[in-house]
């Protein structure tokens, strides 16, 4: 597969979000059925990017809190929503850029960096990827994965003892204090901006295979002749007349 070149005022690479638990695995299962796992990282077409790489970096009062399951990471401010913007703005206009490594074990940024290639379709994935305009408005189509309560528990629990050696009381704990609050307040009402909804997550191959097909129609090119419809909604290449004239598209 050939690399599409971008130089930094084409402005052609196109943003679709993904927000709501269960958002990595429908991000994997695009990229699988799309063929893009098999294919080198410099190389490919479609790349995930995930909040939660931009963590704020922890005071040491803040990951003292942290390791006793009392910091909030699912409140809007513990996220660098001025990296998320510069990043994705460097991705647009066809720059490599480094990405933070999160470390969720001990609660801080790796020494190391990621680089993220020029792509024509970025996934970036988070629990709230549409809470900041600024960054919202920057997505050609916005997803929103709807599982319901008791699987999105489930599987925190799963994770957090399995992959970052919390203990199951420290979790149900910072479940209840920290994150069915966050997400009621914060990312539920979110839900209004997306354009597409994905009941069952990954579960949901007809929806999955919708916007798979899209994105292959992206990469076509094709969407330049049709405007990109999708369940009735506009959301490639159009602009409202509200809106800025500088948007990148």
């Amino acid at each position: 597969m050939q690399k599409k070149t971008k130089c930094a005022n084409e402005n052609n690479t196109e943003n679709i979000s993904c927000n709501k638990s269960l958002k990595s695995s429908v991000c994997q299962k695009i990229v699988e059925l799309l063929g893009q796992n098999k294919v080198d990282q410099d190389q490919r077409q479609v790349v995930i990017l995930s909040q939660d790489s931009f963590y704020k970096v922890l005071t040491p009062e803040q990951r003292m809190k942290a390791s006793k399951g009392q910091y909030n990471f699912d409140h809007p401010d513990a996220f660098d929503n001025e990296l998320i913007l510069r990043t994705l703005k460097d991705i647009i206009n066809g720059r490599t850029v480094p990405i933070p490594v999160y470390d969720f074990v001990n609660h801080s940024r790796k020494p190391e960096m990621v680089p993220v290639y020029p792509a024509d379709v970025v996934l970036f994935e988070g629990i709230l990827v549409f809470y900041s305009q600024e960054i919202r408005d920057l997505f050609h189509m916005k997803l929103f994965v709807d599982t319901d309560a008791d699987t999105r528990l489930s599987r925190r629990v799963l994770r957090d003892i399995n992959e970052r050696g919390r203990d199951l009381e420290q979790i149900l704990t910072q479940y209840t204090t920290f994150v069915k609050p966050a997400f009621e307040e914060f990312c539920l009402p979110t839900k209004k901006y997306a354009d597409v909804i994905i009941p069952r997550g990954v579960e949901n191959l007809v929806a999955i295979n919708l916007i798979v097909q899209h994105i292959q129609d992206i990469l076509a090119g094709g969407l330049t002749k049709r405007n990109g419809y999708v369940n009735g909604h506009t959301i490639l290449r159009t602009r409202h007349a509200s809106e800025s004239s500088t948007r990148p598209h």
